[in-house]
C-alpha cells in the first residue's frame, strides 16, 4: 500500500508550499484515504493565509487535524473528499468526507469520516462542511413559514444558507450582496437577489455573512421591530463598530451569533456532530448547490492559487482542488 503523500502548509503568512509526508499504516479503527477533491473555504482559509487569526482565538480556531500553530507554519483546512484505500471492509472503496487539510493521502479514525451518499457526486461533496454550517445556522435562527428573510453577504456560507432557506414554504427571501455577479448565483439557487440599496426591509430574520461592518449595519437596518440578526461572519483580528445607539433598543432588535463549533441547542435532543454532517451530505443531493463551486485547480497549483484567492484576483465562493494519481506521490 502506498504510504507517501504531499500536504499543503502555510510556511509563513502569505506563503504556502507542498511538503512530502510518509504515512504510518492505519491501526485498528483507522482508515487510509486517498484524496479526490478538497475545497478552499475562501473566507476562513484566506484569513488564516494572511495570518489574521487573533492570538486569543488560536485554540478555538484549530481545525480537527491541523498541524502546527497559528500564524505559521501551519497545515490548515477542513473540506476533503476521498476514497478509502485501507481500513474496515465495510468502508473499502467508499467515497467519504473528512474535515482534513489539503493533503493527497491521510490516515484518520473511522469516526472522522462520513460516507458520501450514492446520489452526491464526490466533487460536490466538498461543500459538506459549508452546508453543515448553514444547517447549524438555521437551527439557531429557527425560521418560520411565511417569514420575511434576507441573507446579507453572498459568499460561500451565505449562499449555502440562502439555498436551504429557499426550500421553506411561503418565505419572502432575498440574497443581498454588493457584487452584481452574485445575482447569477442567486438565480441558480432559486433565490431572489438585491443590491444593498434595493434590499427589502421589515424582515423578521436576517442572516449576516458578509464579514463587513457595512453588511452588519445594513442587516440591522433591514429588520422589522423585534426582528433578529443571526451573525455568521468571522472577523478574525478586525474590530466592528455598530449603530446600537440609533433604533436598536426602541425597536427591540436581537443580534445573536452562530458558530459551527457547537451543535445548536435548538436541534432535537441527542443530535450530535455526526448527525449534522450526515444531514448536510444528504442535502447535497440537490444539483443546484453546484453553483457554490466557482473554480477548480490542481493540487500542485495550490501554493500559487491561494495568494490569488486571498487577494481577490480569483473571485470565488468555493474553490475546488483536484487530486490526480500523478499528483499523489
Amino acid at each position: 500500500m502506498n504510504r507517501s503523500a504531499r500536504a499543503f502548509w502555510l510556511r509563513s503568512p502569505g506563503h504556502g508550499e507542498l511538503r512530502e509526508v510518509t504515512l504510518a499504516g492505519p491501526a485498528e479503527g483507522e482508515v487510509q484515504v486517498r484524496a479526490l477533491y478538497s475545497g478552499v473555504s475562501r473566507g476562513t482559509e484566506t484569513l488564516v493565509f494572511r495570518g489574521g487569526v487573533p492570538k486569543s482565538q488560536h485554540a478555538l480556531m484549530r481545525a480537527p487535524f491541523q498541524e502546527g500553530d497559528f500564524p505559521a507554519p501551519v497545515k490548515y483546512g477542513y473540506l476533503s473528499v476521498g476514497v478509502v484505500e485501507e481500513g474496515p471492509a465495510a468502508l473499502l472503496g467508499r467515497t467519504v468526507f473528512c474535515l482534513y487539510p489539503h493533503q493527497s493521502r491521510y490516515v484518520v479514525p473511522v469516526s472522522a469520516v462520513t460516507v458520501v451518499p450514492d446520489g452526491v457526486p464526490a466533487g460536490r461533496a466538498v461543500l459538506a462542511g459549508t452546508v453543515e454550517t448553514a444547517v447549524n445556522a438555521l437551527w439557531d435562527a429557527t425560521p418560520l413559514i411565511g417569514d420575511r428573510i434576507a441573507v446579507v453577504g453572498g459568499g460561500m456560507v451565505g449562499c449555502a444558507v440562502a439555498a436551504l432557506l429557499a426550500r421553506f414554504p411561503g418565505v419572502r427571501l432575498q440574497l443581498v450582496d454588493a457584487d452584481p455577479a452574485r445575482a447569477a448565483t442567486a438565480e441558480a439557487l432559486g433565490v431572489g437577489f438585491a443590491a444593498p440599496a434595493d434590499a427589502l426591509g421589515d424582515c423578521d430574520l436576517v442572516v449576516h455573512a458578509s464579514a463587513t461592518e457595512a453588511g452588519l449595519t445594513q442587516a440591522l437596518r433591514l429588520l422589522a421591530p423585534e426582528g433578529t440578526v443571526v451573525e455568521l461572519s468571522w472577523y478574525g483580528d478586525r474590530s466592528v463598530t455598530l449603530p446600537l445607539g440609533e433604533a436598536f433598543h426602541s425597536r427591540r432588535l436581537t443580534l445573536r451569533s452562530s458558530q459551527v463549533g457547537t451543535v445548536s441547542p435548538a436541534a432535537r435532543p441527542g443530535r450530535g456532530y455526526a448527525d449534522r454532517m450526515a444531514l448536510a451530505l444528504d442535502l447535497l443531493a440537490d444539483p443546484a448547490l453546484d453553483a457554490l463551486i466557482t473554480g477548480e485547480s490542481a493540487f500542485e497549483e495550490l501554493p500559487d492559487v491561494l495568494p490569488r484567492l486571498a487577494s481577490g484576483e480569483i473571485p470565488a465562493l468555493c474553490h475546488r482542488v483536484r487530486y490526480t494519481e500523478t499528483g499523489l506521490t
